[in-house]
């Protein structure tokens, strides 16, 4: 399950230090986008083909901050101005990266964005690239990576065909005691699975055929294996487990259940129905890394009631979770189908719990589905 694209555009923060491999990691992103389209702040283009985001007419998809350092910005309207060159409606982008100097602050552009006046972008995560082959010499240099990997959402163990197999599993312990919850993925010239950090846009077949050619198109180059750059092998660092229930979920039970999620859960997505809780209303769920918002909105009419969610992480108990969320669900009398039975005090003072992280839909025009149905709307704050 997948749920609906919504107009709020999920923006990611890419940090790490010099050399660590953040270009490399998001030109691979934008050569498997598969139909995604990508806005892309950046301090320094480096590796990326300004060249061909020019002739593909693209460039204005993408901010150069030039020699600057995003998070020394005075305060959050400064980054709003680049965020609303891309969240304009013509832009019609997935998901924006940003992609931080080597020496930033990680931290100060989580910040910035959670004050953003914006209201067409949720928080998409702060992924933190390491390198495995200088990581112990980068903290000798620069022992505020221990900061920055405390704050990280994702961290991306990378170059790690360059140490062996005992150094990798000590380097990815260090770096996992370092970033506590943090889901640590290793990986190898920057290639990691883009579903990890966004959703693959769903369009009409006859939608990209018409399009206007863009830099990411031009950024695809056939690899040597003839794969076009894709590894078969990505989704092997980590794992996605759904969970659906028919059965509402208990508000109080299911928000202890967010507040302990175990370490190397990164993303939740999906919907929960609360039963007597809110019978007018879904929540759609939003949760990355420490990260949780909900957004309500109402039932269709005709609509089945149910919850439905996707987690995605590394390292994680798949059955555990799985166990964890049943747990979670409403006592037999609670049932959408046997209304008016349970304590409605007490579901109310539950249910604080879930308002806690509610936010309100974004003030865009409502985008249907096939069915004629509005797609509900996602948003993302500080848990």
């Amino acid at each position: 399950m997948t749920p609906p694209r919504t107009p709020q555009i999920p923006v990611v923060v890419l940090a790490g230090f010099l050399g660590s491999g953040k270009t490399t990691l998001l030109n691979h992103l934008l050569r498997n986008r598969a139909g995604t389209r990508i806005g892309v702040i950046v301090n320094d283009f480096g590796a990326i083909e300004i060249d061909a985001m020019t002739v593909s007419g693209q460039v204005g998809s993408t901010v150069s901050l030039g020699n600057g350092c995003l998070c020394c910005a005075v305060d959050a309207s400064e980054l709003d101005t680049f965020l609303e060159t891309l969240t304009r409606p013509s832009a019609r982008l997935d998901v924006i990266v940003i992609e931080a100097s080597g020496l930033a602050e990680p931290q100060e552009l989580v910040r910035m964005l959670l004050a953003s006046d914006n209201p067409h972008i949720l928080y998409g995560g702060l992924v933190e690239v390491v390198d495995a082959a200088e990581f112990d010499r980068t903290r000798q240099r620069h022992p505020e990576i221990d900061r920055h990997l405390a704050v990280a959402d994702l961290v991306v163990l990378n170059k790690t065909d360059r140490v062996g197999e005992a150094e990798r599993e000590r380097l990815r312990a260090a770096v996992a005691e370092l970033s506590g919850p943090a889901a640590v993925i290793s990986a190898v010239h920057g290639r990691i699975d883009p579903e990890l950090l966004f959703d693959p846009a769903l369009r009409p077949d006859h939608e990209d055929k018409v399009r206007q050619l863009t830099f990411e198109d031009l950024l695809r180059e056939e690899a040597p294996d003839g794969h076009e750059g894709h590894d078969d092998h990505l989704h092997a660092s980590y794992e996605s487990v759904d969970f659906t229930s028919d059965i509402p979920m208990d508000p109080r039970r299911f928000m202890e259940f967010l507040d302990s999620r175990p370490d190397g859960l990164y993303r939740i997505k999906g919907f929960a129905d609360f039963g007597e809780g809110d019978r007018d209303h879904t929540y759609a769920l939003h949760a990355v890394g420490r990260f949780l918002r909900f957004v309500p909105r109402p039932w269709a009419r005709g609509e089945q009631r149910l919850t439905q969610l996707v987690m995605i992480g590394a390292g994680i108990d798949a059955a555990a979770l799985s166990a964890g969320l049943a747990a979670c669900r409403a006592d037999g009398a609670e049932r959408a189908d046997e209304p008016g039975r349970a304590d409605a005090a007490e579901v109310e003072r539950a249910m604080w719990g879930v308002l806690r992280y509610v936010q309100e839909q974004a003030p865009e025009p409502e985008v249907f589905d096939a069915h004629g149905t509005a797609d509900p709307r996602e948003a993302a704050a500080e848990a």
